[in-house]
């Protein structure tokens, strides 16, 4: 925490400045972990008080789940709040941290609104087909799986009722013949 004074005015008041980090709260049980991404103090615990929820982030789906506010996040980022490792890694996913890159941009005079919000939509797209692509091709990969697991099993069921099948016949014929020994000797029995 650092303490800087008001500059003349009312000496005897500081200014508290608070090192804020944006990170991954835990939630969730045992092995089944669902994670909030919070602004909050650096030096609150890991799963204790926080200033903001920004969103949420579900790693146990595939592709992973994040929902993030960014526009919450960038307000964070351009107050000076520090992402830790795996924060940072989800907000350039998301966004936040291109969309706070462009707003520099656009305070510095290089970048207009509109040209900024252009750019943004257009890496939004091509996101989005990239994560449609991956779970397009999970979902290709899943139904192959089950096509060659049930072709497997079949081709073992066709094995099993092979292998049986001269076993029933071996029996059909000895049935034949102990229901034609029962017929002769019933003939002989007669004479």
């Amino acid at each position: 925490m650092r303490l800087i004074n008001n500059r003349g005015r009312e000496p005897h008041k500081l200014i508290k400045f608070m090192p804020v980090k944006i990170r991954l709260q835990r939630h969730g049980k045992k092995g089944k972990p669902y994670y909030w991404i919070v602004a909050a103090d650096a030096r609150a615990k890991r799963d204790g008080k926080y200033l903001e929820k920004l969103g949420a982030y579900n790693p146990n789906t595939n592709p992973a789940t994040v929902e993030l506010d960014v526009d919450g996040a960038v307000k964070w980022l351009q107050n000076g709040a520090q992402p830790t490792d795996t924060a940072r890694a989800i907000l350039s996913y998301k966004g936040a941290l291109l969309k706070n890159h462009l707003a520099g941009g656009i305070t510095k005079g290089a970048l207009t609104e509109e040209q900024a919000e252009a750019k943004f939509n257009a890496w939004l797209e091509e996101k989005a087909a990239k994560v449609q692509a991956k779970a397009d091709g999970l979902t290709e990969a899943q139904a192959k799986a089950k096509a060659e697991a049930l072709a497997a099993e079949k081709a073992v069921n066709d094995a099993r009722i092979a292998a049986a099948a001269p076993v029933v016949e071996e029996e059909a014929t000895e049935e034949a013949q102990a229901e034609g020994d029962t017929e002769v000797t019933a003939s002989n029995e007669e004479e």
